[in-house]
C-alpha cells in the first residue's frame, strides 16, 4: 500500500460484502420501534462498528458505506474507531446506524452469539482467522479461515431471508472479487 494509504484489514471487505449483500436482502438494513410496532427500512446503509474502549464497548458509525470505496472504509473505519478510543467522538459518530459488525477474533473467539444493537434488526459478528485443514477432494491443505456470526430480529427478519443473507456475504468474502464487480 502506499504510505497514504490506511491499512487494509478483513473489515473494510465485510463492510463491502455487507453492503452487497443488502442489495439482496434490504429488509436487513433496518430499525423495529417495539412500541409503534413500525419498521423503518433504510436504502442508505451505515454500518455500526462494535468497539472497545476504556469506558466501555462503543459502536462509532461509518456513515454511507454503499458509497466508499475499500479505501475510503478502512480510512474513515480508522478515523471513527481512533476518535471512539480516544473519547473524542461525537454524539453524531456513535449513532444512526442501520446494521452492526462485531469483531470478537481479537479475543480468540471461534464462535460466538452477537447481540443486536436495538433497534437494529441483524449485526454481524466476526471470529478468529485461523488455519484450517480443507478438503480439496484429494486431500487436506492448510487453509486460512473464520467463522461469522449472525443474529437477527426474528419479528422483523425471516429464517429463509436471514439464511439467504448469510450465505450471499459467505459467497462474496470466498470471491472477494465479487465485492467489486457491478452488476
Amino acid at each position: 500500500r502506499a504510505a497514504e494509504r490506511p491499512k487494509l484489514t478483513v473489515l473494510p471487505f465485510l463492510m463491502l460484502a455487507l453492503v452487497r449483500a443488502i442489495r439482496d436482502q434490504p429488509a436487513l438494513n433496518a430499525h423495529f420501534d417495539d412500541e409503534a410496532e413500525l419498521i423503518r427500512a433504510f436504502s442508505a446503509v451505515h454500518i455500526g462498528i462494535a468497539t472497545q474502549t476504556e469506558g466501555g464497548l462503543m459502536v462509532p458509525v461509518i456513515r454511507h458505506c454503499e458509497r466508499r470505496s475499500i479505501w475510503d472504509a478502512a480510512a474513515e473505519l480508522a478515523r471513527v474507531a481512533e476518535a471512539a478510543r480516544t473519547g473524542t467522538a461525537s454524539r453524531d459518530e456513535l449513532t444512526g446506524s442501520t446494521i452492526t459488525i462485531s469483531s470478537l477474533g481479537p479475543l480468540g473467539a471461534i464462535a460466538t452469539t452477537p447481540i443486536i444493537n436495538h433497534p437494529e434488526v441483524a449485526i454481524l459478528g466476526v471470529n478468529r482467522m485461523e488455519i484450517r485443514p480443507r478438503w480439496d477432494g484429494a486431500g487436506f491443505v492448510p487453509r486460512k479461515m473464520m467463522n461469522l456470526s449472525s443474529s437477527f430480529d426474528h419479528r422483523v427478519v425471516d429464517g429463509w431471508d436471514a439464511a439467504l443473507f448469510v450465505k450471499r456475504l459467505k459467497t462474496l468474502l470466498e470471491t472477494p472479487a465479487l465485492i467489486f464487480v457491478e452488476m
